[in-house]
């Protein structure tokens, strides 16, 4: 008789960890009003990294499962009326998708070097002048970051790249990735992509296709600890 085979699980991993750690909490390990672990213990405890621990816990968050405390790590919440038994999705992994933004971006913006024109440039330019504003103004420059990426990626002339550019930025829309923007973004992270924007810009300028590669990846790479790794101290 053939052994039933295990379902596999093929849900996004800070789901599967959310229910682990969910399990848990229904088990007693960590009572109502309790602190959890820090992230490092949860992380070597599950074998799991520690990013993909702080995504689960915001996922439990999200659904009122734990409460973040700013400066003083996670709390279990009092049981909910209609407790899931599965956490649900709320996004793709923000360390998954920044990962990807760096691998298709880079390839976008070696493209783009060799097609860009004076009204490309221009347009570039009038984005991160808005952006540049909105900072200043003390708004959300969102809107201007992403008008800037989606207008490297029009100039390749592809518009599959277009479009995947545009669907992996406005994931950052998503409720997991949402929660880590409130958390990370203030006038200074804006400032330094602002910065790091500015060091793309001239790449392009001067139609150096290398240099614009090594601007991307920079960006991306920075923006990633920005939005995914910060606030540490929170989780601890």
């Amino acid at each position: 008789m053939l052994e039933q085979l295990k379902q596999i699980d093929n849900r996004r991993l800070y789901q599967q960890i959310a229910d682990q750690i969910r399990t848990l909490i229904r088990e007693g390990d960590f009572p109502v009003g309790s602190r959890l672990p820090p992230e490092r213990d949860l992380a070597q405890q599950l074998g799991v990294s520690r990013p993909s621990v702080r995504e689960a816990l915001i996922a439990l968050e999200v659904e009122g499962s734990v409460e973040v405390r700013m400066g003083a790590g996670v709390y279990v919440c009092a049981p909910l009326e209609q407790a899931p038994h599965a956490t649900a999705a709320m996004g793709e992994s923000p360390t998954e998708l920044m990962q990807a933004r760096a691998a298709l971006e880079g390839t976008v913006i070696m493209l783009a070097s060799a097609r860009v024109t004076e009204e490309g440039l221009a347009a570039l330019q009038r984005a991160l002048k808005d952006m540049r504003s909105a900072i200043v103004q003390n708004r959300s420059p969102l809107v201007h970051d992403r008008e800037f990426h989606l207008l490297i990626a029009g100039m390749t002339g592809n518009s599959v790249l277009e479009r995947l550019v545009r669907e992996l930025f406005d994931e950052r829309h998503s409720p997991i990735s949402s929660q880590l923007r409130v958390r990370s973004e203030s006038s200074q992270t804006w400032n330094e992509a602002l910065r790091e924007h500015e060091a793309i810009l001239g790449a392009l300028q001067r139609r150096d296709a290398l240099d614009a590669l090594a601007a991307m990846r920079m960006h991306l790479h920075a923006s990633q600890i920005r939005w995914v790794e910060s606030n540490r101290q929170e989780w601890s």
